[in-house]
């Protein structure tokens, strides 16, 4: 169901004499989800599905378990096309609609979580970032609103390095090693920097980053530039282009992603 079905019954129950009745009636049983989504731009392969997939989802819980609890899920899409102010444009349009207003607001992006987040407190309106946004707003008693479940960039960063570590031998194999990440010059690709560093620091390896400005050279084009660079490991960020690195001498496993997704050479399977 989405927001204009939802007017069309407010209406017509209305008209059949249900009033104020029916319309506290729906607001009981529905909840509003305003749904920021990027189905235009040079990121919309990656927008597209998610939005799909996540309507489709919604419905599905309407159709088959009549909602959750018994509360429909209603909502409505806003293109942002991934830019921060049409995202802040998005929210402040939707925030207030439905029988109850946003029961909560899931961006999609990393820029325009950071935008939302003083916005989403002062509405009491629960900001879920999946995997991406703010690392730091894990941290509830100063941000109350913003839920980082299941995953941060923080965590997939330390994930990667545990990751290259164990293929290795340990920890202590990482001493000497070129470690670089070709990244997103954005709020998200920058997000996993400050980890990294310290964990160089920590683990004495030497620490590389490579910016890609948005909406950035096909990765491959990126990453075959740094194939005569001598690094021992290569990570890039998820999101942008895609490509396939070619056979370089210099690396073994190729980490991509927000959540650790890595191939291993040896072993030619993804694990997570």
């Amino acid at each position: 169901m989405n927001i204009r079905k939802l007017v069309i019954g407010l209406i017509a129950g209305s008209a059949l004499g249900g009033g104020l009745a029916v319309s506290q009636a729906m607001a009981q049983n529905e909840q509003f989800i305003p749904r920021l989504v990027y189905r235009t731009g040079p990121y919309a392969p990656n927008g597209v599905p998610f939005a799909d997939g996540y309507a489709d989802y919604l419905d599905m819980l309407n159709a088959r378990d009549g909602g959750i609890d018994g509360i429909k899920l209603v909502y409505e899409e806003c293109e942002d096309g991934y830019d921060n102010s049409k995202g802040v444009e998005c929210y402040e349009r939707l925030k207030a609609k439905g029988p109850s207003g946003a029961a909560l607001v899931d961006p999609l992006s990393t820029g325009i979580t950071y935008a939302l987040i003083e916005r989403a407190a002062a509405d009491k309106i629960p900001l879920v970032s999946m995997g991406y946004g703010r690392a730091d707003a894990s941290y509830g008693a100063v941000f109350p609103y913003t839920f980082t479940y299941p995953v941060t960039y923080w965590e997939g960063a330390d994930a990667m390095i545990t990751y290259i570590a164990q293929q290795e031998g340990g920890v202590a194999k990482l001493k000497g090693k070129k470690i670089a990440l070709v990244y997103h010059d954005s709020a998200y690709g920058k997000e996993p920097i400050a980890t990294l560093e310290k964990l160089a620091a920590q683990h004495d390896f030497k620490f590389d980053k490579f910016a890609v400005s948005p909406p950035g050279p096909p990765a491959a084009a990126q990453l075959g530039a740094d194939v005569g660079l001598g690094r021992d490991e290569l990570h890039r960020g998820q999101g942008g282009g895609g490509g396939r690195l070619s056979d370089g001498s210099f690396h073994r496993h190729l980490v991509v992603g927000r959540r650790a997704r890595c191939r291993s050479r040896r072993q030619g399977r993804n694990r997570l």
